[in-house]
């Protein structure tokens, strides 16, 4: 199994984007946590700062989209020509019907889920989804401690992912760090943004390194 390391820039000086995403040139994507001030409670990048970062970044964006009315918006961004668009499923008025807009402008389309949604509904629909994100946190600010019953979710999904034999990315976003991940890799995770964990490192793509590791290890241990 593939494990991905995508580092938030949320984490990042905002100050000095281009010279900060060099720093993580060694990462599989890099995750973009776009939010609303209505969804959560903070501000951070609109499509036009999204379409400058796909310019200058140096790996697939990856987009967290923690906004209202996804299903107006969610497009637009896709159309930016970022990798992967996820959206909230507690926001969403049409979910499959927006998955499926998101693949035809050529994005592949995922879906998020808070700390406190119950993942069960979304396995039905799993298919229909290129990535499913499991909040480890509560969506709005970085440097947030994992939540450990979120962690039940990554097992249910994981074990319909592979009864169904889905090709999708099973997403946990919230205080990973190298202290957790391997066994949160073990549960089923295969795609791990980390905020603080990357950007706190002297050395970042040490760090990231040294996750994919231990996130392979615990993929290794997996039963």
């Amino acid at each position: 199994m593939t494990v991905r390391i995508n580092p938030s820039i949320l984490s990042a000086d905002f100050a000095n984007f281009e010279s900060e995403l060099a720093t993580i040139a060694t990462s599989d994507l890099i995750h973009v946590d776009v939010m609303d001030n209505h969804f959560v409670p903070n501000l951070t990048f609109g499509q036009q700062m999204v379409a400058r970062l796909q310019q200058v970044t140096p790996k697939p964006l990856d987009l967290h989209l923690m906004i209202e009315n996804p299903d107006r918006w969610a497009p637009q961004f896709a159309e930016t020509g970022a990798f992967s668009v996820t959206f909230h499923a507690e926001a969403a008025e049409d979910a499959v019907g927006l998955a499926r807009k998101l693949r035809a402008i050529g994005a592949r389309a995922g879906i998020a889920i808070k700390p406190n949604t119950d993942v069960e509904p979304y396995l039905e629909i799993l298919s229909e989804f290129d990535q499913l994100l499991v909040m480890t946190v509560e969506p709005g600010f970085g440097g947030q401690s994992l939540i450990e019953h979120t962690l039940s979710k990554v097992t249910k999904a994981r074990r319909r992912i592979d009864a169904e034999k889905l090709d999708v990315w099973l997403q946990v976003d919230g205080g990973i760090d190298a202290g957790n991940i391997e066994r949160v890799a073990e549960l089923g995770a295969d795609t791990f943004v980390a905020g603080s964990a990357v950007f706190k490192a002297e050395d970042r793509a040490l760090r990231i390194d040294l996750l994919r590791r231990s996130a392979e290890k615990g993929c290794q241990h997996r039963h």
